[in-house]
């Protein structure tokens, strides 16, 4: 199996399977290559299985021109800061501030100083999956972490934020 190995001050193995397919394995600086190799060989299964399903995904994924990519600022820009100041009411929250990236891995973020991030992608999805991620981001000002409450915060505004989040994940 072909991967890329990033040795770091971290304690922990990980593997990684980027968009494209290819395959990051972070490790401690001085784990041997045989814990490396024998981790991976436990987790054959699941990286092949995932390069398979990041390789479908890429194929059905539109090749976007810059164009179009302007176009998704322009609409994200216009759309999701209305949503935030919406759903930021309905919370009883304020963000520091709002922006758009061009993220590719992730829809949105918040900071520990609780400013937004939002992909100009999110807006190539359906919108209850939009409204998902910006409340999913405003839940982060009140727990900054993945936590029961904080999904007690999603669900008091989004009941169905599961099927939302599945939605997302499937599109």
């Amino acid at each position: 199996m072909d991967y890329t190995l990033v040795r770091s001050r971290r304690k922990t193995l990980a593997v990684q399977v980027d968009l494209d397919g290819s395959v990051t394995v972070r490790a401690p600086l001085r784990l041997s290559q045989a814990k490396i190799d024998r981790f991976l060989q436990e987790k054959e299964a699941w990286i092949t299985r995932t390069v398979e399903t990041q390789k479908q995904r890429a194929a059905a994924r539109p090749v976007l021109t810059d164009e179009d990519r302007e176009r998704l600022r322009r609409l994200a820009k216009e759309v999701l800061p209305r949503k935030v100041e919406q759903f930021a009411a309905q919370m009883g929250v304020r963000p520091a501030s709002v922006k758009i990236t061009s993220a590719k891995t992730r829809y949105g973020s918040c900071s520990a100083k609780n400013g937004l991030c939002f992909s100009l992608y999110l807006m190539t999805k359906p919108e209850p999956c939009i409204d998902y991620v910006v409340v999913h981001e405003l839940a982060h000002i009140r727990q900054h972490n993945h936590s029961a409450a904080f999904y007690a915060e999603i669900e008091a505004v989004l009941p169905d934020y599961r099927e939302r989040e599945k939605l997302l994940k499937q599109s």
